[in-house]
């Protein structure tokens, strides 16, 4: 069976975290995922819609037993976002597919994901 996960969160309360406290992005996000949020003009949108992905796996998996950063987005040159795990985040996937959509508008930021049985 295949199961789904939401989140939605304001860009200014990431923003404001980002900004109080230095270490968030670090502790939150990959390299990968801070060097493309920074390439952004408005990185704590971007930030904030990765945010919503990682809490939505977290929904859509049933499980809390891996990091922050054992969940990324990741995103071409063109194309749509995909999720790339790694050690438990994957182990809990159990072999199964994610699929991930973003998407901002104002001061709000939403990720759905997708996990789809084997």
């Amino acid at each position: 069976m295949s199961s789904i996960g939401t989140d939605i969160e304001q860009i200014s309360r990431i923003e404001r975290a980002l900004a109080r406290t230095p270490r968030f992005a670090s502790r939150i996000f990959t390299a990968g995922e801070r060097a493309y949020c920074e390439s952004k003009a408005h990185p704590a949108q971007h930030y904030a819609a990765r945010f919503c992905a990682k809490e939505a796996f977290v929904k859509a998996i049933g499980e809390v037993n891996f990091s922050w950063q054992e969940v990324e987005v990741a995103r071409g040159e063109s194309g749509p976002p995909s999720l790339i795990t790694h050690g438990k985040a994957t182990e809990a996937l159990n072999g199964r597919g994610a699929q991930v959509s973003l998407s901002h508008a104002g001061d709000y930021a939403i990720a759905v994901v997708l996990v789809e049985e084997q």
